[in-house]
């Protein structure tokens, strides 16, 4: 398989099940996020992987109740609950979950070390867990499994910080929700290029 074929097989499954070799998804998931560039090799990007019960409790319990009390906060109408409720449930559905954080902690260390780059630190890292995100997503669909990056951070970042002893600098920045894809996926659409590309000198 060629890489950009693999490219063109991650794409964003919703409908996913429990059918996943967890200890194979574990393994890639890691090595994916190790072999992912990052401004100054400064290796910024943490990861929180969970499965079984674990995977289970953060869409059930953890954002379902933190995003419940959010929009109860906001005012947000008791009739959109059920639809949020039936997203948070197809993503239980799945297989495990990998929390993409970033360690702030690096990032401060490196300001002060670069003050010239200072600003660019905080870019870098977003970029940084983005790589690390996407990387893991396609070696993940190379693997015949299927997955969505969501992001319910920050409402759930104090609740997932303490339930699984996160340090105080690991950022949350994404959650990859992993299983086997159960449905099929209509084909991807695309801009004109002439619209996305610019080039010069051909």
């Amino acid at each position: 398989m060629s890489f950009l074929t693999s490219l063109a097989n991650r794409r964003s499954i919703y409908a996913l099940g429990k059918a996943v070799d967890l200890e194979k998804a574990t393994a890639t998931i890691k090595e994916a996020v190790r072999q992912s560039p990052s401004a100054f090799n400064s290796q910024t990007s943490r990861v929180l992987i969970l499965a079984g019960e674990a995977h289970d409790n953060l869409w059930h319990t953890i954002v379902a109740k933190d995003l419940k009390a959010e929009m109860d906060r906001q005012g947000v109408p008791e009739s959109v609950w059920s639809g949020t409720q039936e997203k948070l449930d197809g993503f239980a559905a799945a297989g495990l979950t990998a929390l993409f954080f970033e360690d702030t902690a690096v990032v401060k260390n490196l300001q002060e070390q670069f003050p010239l780059y200072a600003d660019n630190f905080p870019v870098w890292s977003e970029q940084s867990t983005g790589i690390a995100s996407v990387n893991a997503w396609t070696a993940l669909s190379e693997l015949g499994l299927g997955a969505n990056l969501q992001h319910y951070n920050p409402v759930i970042n104090e609740t997932v910080a303490k339930t699984y002893d996160i340090p105080e600098s690991w950022d949350l920045r994404g959650q990859l929700v992993v299983g086997s894809p159960e449905a099929d996926v209509s084909p991807k659409a695309f801009m004109a290029d002439e619209d996305r590309f610019k080039v010069f000198g051909l």
